[in-house]
């Protein structure tokens, strides 16, 4: 049975090599998530010291979708601490591992992730992802809106561009 819980600063210090695997993975499977393969494990692992940095600063929310006590997936939110931002928060870096994938396991870590922005009184979302990617269909089933596409945002291994579409959605407040 998958569990989603928030991971705080030392938890995910703690779990930082299995972060690390489920972003190489991901990256590996062709996710358009700011890196291009093949991902090394260093690059992995100074991106997740930057995120355990914001979450030690409260910045940002981390919750991980576990089978048994094993990573599978993860999702972040990213809380702007600007005057005029309060009300709003980024998605950022749905991974759900490959082997794990097709299960719904997304779709529960976007709604326990919705929850949580409630309880920060965040209730506008903003999230981008790749145009054609199976996240844009997922996002949409979600109940996000377009907000609009930039081309040529994202470049991939091969040196491709691809647009990327910018989607929001408002809860309930």
């Amino acid at each position: 049975m998958i569990t989603i819980q928030a991971y705080n600063f030392k938890q995910a210090q703690a779990k930082r090599s299995e972060l690390c695997q489920l972003l190489i993975d991901s990256v590996a499977q062709g996710a358009s998530i700011g890196f291009l393969p093949p991902l090394n494990s260093a690059d992995a692992t100074s991106y997740w010291q930057a995120i355990i940095s914001d979450l030690q600063a409260e910045q940002r929310v981390l919750l991980v979708a576990l089978d048994a006590d094993q990573i599978v997936g993860s999702v972040q939110l990213d809380l702007p601490s600007k005057a005029n931002a309060s009300h709003r928060a980024e998605v950022q870096k749905l991974l759900v591992h490959s082997q794990f994938q097709r299960r719904g396991i997304a779709q529960q870590l976007m709604h326990e992730l919705e929850a949580v922005a409630q309880t920060h009184g965040r209730w506008l979302l903003v999230l981008d992802t790749r145009q054609g990617d199976k996240a844009e269909s997922l996002y949409r089933k979600l109940g996000y809106h377009e907000a609009g596409v930039i081309p040529n945002f994202a470049s991939s291994a091969d040196g491709e561009t691809h647009a990327t579409i910018l989607f929001y959605r408002e809860l309930a407040h």
